[in-house]
């Protein structure tokens, strides 16, 4: 691999860190991230944050079409440059959170397979995404801050377990594929991050009959994580009918319990009884 350093120094270009730009400067972690997304020649690849597109050539080599989305409008332009010659990559210049990612998988006649080292500034509210418009995209393999790694397996009751923990193990298979050490970036970062991958349940366990009314209360009620869950709902906004906690009751909730104690499972039944 080309030393980033020099390539950013005759570029004229720093790390920045507006967009959390940690390059990764280590060959063996591309490698093997790349091998780990198990690319195929006919798959649809999208790549975030691809940086100097070292990782982006790589996966051009395994993949049908790659599609790179970089925000850094410098970036932009060497990274067209540096892919003139691979007709299976496009560089998309847009904010990742703004690009119609059904309208790439309309085009491309197939799903996405995600293959990025995510910008850790963005890595929650993107993954959020990906989840909610999981019937486009078939796996992920991303990298992100170890701590988000955590949040994402954590169990209930710990201070790790939220929102992105019930819509993760809610809805996929996710696998802590190895972690990496902050030297295997420039600059390094100050934490350990983590490569991991999802895979999407074709049912989930317990599914909510309303998805979008189970994400307001799963976000109301651990919006006010050290309330006991009467009161984090009262405090939530949302519009409850007069006999909740009875409703609690019935289906064997403690409504005096603190929300981060409740399992996936109870947050599912505790969305459907408040729901009328």
């Amino acid at each position: 691999m080309t030393s980033i350093r020099k390539e950013l120094a005759e570029y004229g270009l720093t790390p920045r860190k507006r967009w959390g730009q940690h390059f990764l400067v280590d060959r063996n972690i591309l490698n093997k991230i790349v091998r780990t997304a198990q690319i195929g020649k006919e798959d649809t690849v999208l790549e975030v944050g691809p940086g100097l597109g070292e990782m982006t050539l790589a996966l051009a080599g395994h993949a049908r079409n790659v599609i790179a989305v970089e925000i850094d409008p410098k970036l932009v332009g060497i990274l067209r440059n540096k892919t003139a010659t691979s007709p299976n990559v496009e560089i998309i210049g847009k904010d990742v959170l703004k690009v119609d990612f059904r309208a790439i998988a309309d085009r491309d006649g197939r799903s996405i397979k995600v293959v990025a080292n995510l910008p850790y500034q963005i890595s929650t509210p993107l993954l959020f995404r990906f989840i909610e418009e999981r019937d486009v995209f078939s796996t992920l393999t991303v990298m992100v801050q170890r701590e988000v790694a955590e949040r994402m397996v954590a169990p209930p009751g710990g201070k790790d377990y939220g929102p992105l923990s019930i819509f993760v193990q809610l809805f996929s298979e996710l696998s802590v594929r190895f972690f990496v050490k902050p030297s295997a970036f420039f600059p390094p970062p100050n934490v350990d991050s983590a490569v991991i991958q999802m895979t999407w349940k074709e049912r989930p366990t317990v599914g909510p009959e309303d998805e979008e009314w189970f994400r307001r209360v799963v976000r109301g009620c651990l919006g006010y994580r050290r309330k006991t869950l009467i009161n984090a709902l009262k405090h939530s906004g949302l519009v409850l009918p007069e006999d909740a906690e009875g409703r609690m009751e019935e289906v064997g909730i403690d409504s005096h319990r603190r929300p981060e104690t409740l399992a996936i499972e109870e947050f599912v039944r505790l969305s459907q009884i408040l729901k009328s």
